[in-house]
């Protein structure tokens, strides 16, 4: 493993994590406080669905922040791109940690939240593409393994926001919490931007960009991913869709059905954390399996597994049993989930040429990302609908959503061994129908 390598995916990882620290420390406070601090006015239940809307901004924004940073990643470099977006998301989650609440400000607090949650879907929606592209172009071997660092940094930073999060409820009374104790984690999201500019300062831009880059690039690489690869992104969309609908499912919807149902929310927190801890070593190990078998494989194992265990997964959270909801979480996120998610790093880098492949892969993975954002908040407005009873309607929509996701991978062709850098004097084109054919 190069020095450059170790770098690369060091950098891509703690910027990842410090990325999804900040966006899912968003996440965790929609489900337990700013349907109280944000949305004073409303009914409760309408309250959480108004919260979710909120934190379902931040998923619209994010292929916005794919197209803009993914241009530029594409023309400019990767590395650049990284350290705007880690600027832009840090200083949202510090002002979000410094807004007034409903009560001191009225209606410009939710309109204040929703602006700052916009940043930060841009932020996030560009640096993922980025980071994955800056471990996945400096490989040589095990691209899966090493760009599934990137997707790892996602539950990582749920651990880590959720034990910033849960740690302040634990040492302050619910009024205090409520007041100004959730704001703590926020605000601390500006000591881990310092560190992670440090590390990203210190990593090249990747071989396969500064390759690409002395040849003729007139086109805008948008246009060469809808007139070169429309079905690919398509599809690309179509397979990472079921994954993040999954993710939001576990990580925001059952922290907030938890709850309903009678599990103390310290309780939830702590299990939502050892679940993320488990996905991080479950991502990689799944995605270095798809290194030898291919993602197809490990991705459709994961879809069907899902389809089934989303049946399982509420019944197992309502019965009240502190183990069975830790059980629910682990298998769910740290074992089902990761199957999924993992190898969709190595495998959006793989559909596209490079010097479209920041802008392809960004914009594929960050619309298949709306799934997450309208998930919690079409789950909420359904167990609204009916007097919070059965979750069966839920349970068969993340079903639709795995078959959808299994119909769109066996549609596409296997990517694993394809090889991101065209050898010189290959044009483009010519290496495109090789990985077609």
């Amino acid at each position: 493993m190069s020095t450059q390598l170790r770098r690369a995916v060091a950098s891509s990882y703690l910027g990842s994590l410090i990325e999804y620290y900040d966006f899912l420390l968003y996440a965790t406070a929609s489900a337990v406080v700013f349907g109280k601090v944000f949305f004073a006015d409303l009914d409760p239940a309408l309250a959480t669905v108004a919260s979710f809307g909120t934190f379902t901004t931040g998923y619209l924004a994010r292929p916005l922040g794919g197209l803009i940073f993914g241009h530029f990643g594409d023309r400019l470099g990767r590395k650049r791109m990284l350290v705007l977006t880690m600027s832009l998301m840090g200083a949202a989650s510090f002002l979000i940690g410094l807004l007034p609440g409903y009560d001191q400000i009225g209606p410009i607090a939710p309109l204040g939240l929703v602006l700052l949650r916009v940043v930060q879907g841009i932020a996030v929606g560009g640096e993922w593409g980025g980071a994955v592209l800056m471990s996945a172009e400096h490989a040589r071997s095990r691209r899966g393994l090493w760009a599934g660092f990137t997707n790892a940094g996602a539950p990582s930073g749920m651990v880590v926001s959720t034990l910033a999060m849960s740690g302040t409820a634990a040492f302050t009374s619910e009024a205090d919490f409520l007041a100004w104790g959730w704001r703590i984690p926020f605000l601390l999201s500006i000591v881990l931007l310092a560190i992670g500019l440090f590390v990203r300062s210190r990593v090249d831009e990747t071989p396969a960009f500064l390759a690409a880059r002395k040849e003729d690039r007139r086109r805008l690489p948008l246009v060469a991913v809808l007139r070169d690869h429309p079905r690919v992104l398509l599809l690309g969309v179509g397979v990472g869709l079921a994954a993040f609908v999954v993710q939001a499912t576990l990580t925001t919807f059952v922290l907030a059905y938890g709850v309903q149902h009678g599990h103390p929310r310290q309780e939830v927190l702590n299990a939502l954390t050892l679940s993320s801890a488990c996905a991080v070593a479950g991502i990689l190990l799944w995605s270095a399996l798809s290194d030898r078998i291919g993602r197809r494989p490990v991705v459709l194992g994961g879809v069907a597994a899902m389809a089934v265990f989303g049946f399982l997964l509420f019944p197992m959270v309502r019965s009240g049993s502190g183990l069975l909801l830790v059980l629910a979480l682990v298998i769910g996120q740290g074992v089902i989930h990761p199957m999924m998610y993992g190898p969709l790093a190595a495998l959006y880098t793989e559909l596209f040429d490079t010097e479209s492949r920041y802008t392809g892969a960004s914009l594929g993975y960050q619309l298949a990302g709306l799934g997450a954002g309208f998930a919690p908040l079409i789950f909420a407005e359904l167990q609204r609908a009916n007097g919070g009873g059965s979750t069966t309607p839920v349970s068969w929509t993340i079903a639709a959503f795995c078959v959808l996701s299994a119909v769109c991978v066996l549609a596409l062709r296997e990517t694993h061994r394809r090889d991101l850098a065209p050898e010189p004097g290959i044009p483009a084109a010519a290496h495109r129908e090789g990985h077609r054919g």
